[in-house]
């Protein structure tokens, strides 16, 4: 499985932080925040299988737990250790997949309302993932609202929204490979990390969640920081599920804040 990544060198000796996006996006939705980490971090955006210009396999199974397996195979294979990882929505779930995984790997957790608590696809949508016609309908449920109407639901501000993010948050509808295996996706899903895997959990992590988030909502960023036993959560005022694009500044702040301890 080929990945695709975007990386910002500073120097050897500063920490790396590992970008993982969310849910039909790519490391598109870091632009506006990664100007802000120039000169004291080294940055590696990586677009995870099946997203952004990473491979879209046929065969590739597409669960977590192999997605963070190949992920964690991208990091050994640039020689890179004790990482700081960042994920955003589904990122977030894929970062405390790595630490379940590889905790040896990861010095610390950054989730920007990072999805957590979904359960396992039922059994009768896992049956019909193998329809022949099954990735047409994926393509006409997550279409049937519109580019436009998806933007609204995700920030809080929508005068934010313009040609820039309508045309980034539209390409993964427009490729080769990707409704198919957006099935595949379907197929393999299986739930998030139960409460016992994040309590067992021992690395720092920082939750960062706007106050207005429609998609993940704030009492899954309360529920986590229950249940993960080293962490602390940081909401933002006048902020949706997007806080990469909303809120950059602040975004970078807490984060910089947080790995200066």
């Amino acid at each position: 499985m080929d990945l695709y990544s975007e990386s910002i060198e500073s120097n050897e000796d500063a920490p790396t932080l590992v970008l993982l996006h969310g849910f039909l996006s790519s490391s598109f939705s870091f632009r506006k925040l990664t100007p802000f980490f120039q000169g004291d971090y080294n940055l590696l955006a990586i677009d995870y299988p099946p997203f952004g210009k990473s491979e879209k396999s046929s065969s590739y199974t597409y669960s977590y737990q192999n997605v963070s397996s190949s992920i964690i195979h991208f990091l050994e294979a640039k020689n890179l250790k004790k990482v700081i990882l960042v994920g955003h929505s589904m990122g977030g779930q894929l970062c405390l997949q790595i630490c379940k995984l590889r905790p040896d790997l990861v010095e610390k957790v950054v989730l920007l309302s990072g999805s957590s608590y979904l359960t396992p696809m039922k059994p009768s949508i896992r049956r019909a993932t193998y329809l022949p016609f099954f990735p047409l309908l994926v393509r006409w449920y997550l279409g049937k609202s519109g580019i436009e109407k998806n933007l609204y639901n995700v920030v809080y501000d929508k005068q934010m929204i313009d040609d820039e993010m309508r045309n980034g948050y539209l390409e993964p509808f427009l490729q080769k490979g990707m409704f198919q295996a957006l099935g595949r996706m379907a197929r393999h899903f299986e739930g998030d990390l139960s409460a016992d895997d994040l309590q067992a959990i021992k690395t720092e992590c920082l939750l960062i969640w706007g106050e207005h988030d429609q998609v993940v909502p704030l009492s899954i960023g309360k529920r986590l920081q229950t249940d993960l036993p080293h962490a602390k959560l940081i909401i933002l005022k006048e902020a949706g599920h997007l806080i990469p694009e909303e809120k950059p500044e602040e975004v970078y702040n807490y984060i910089h804040e947080f790995l200066r301890k």
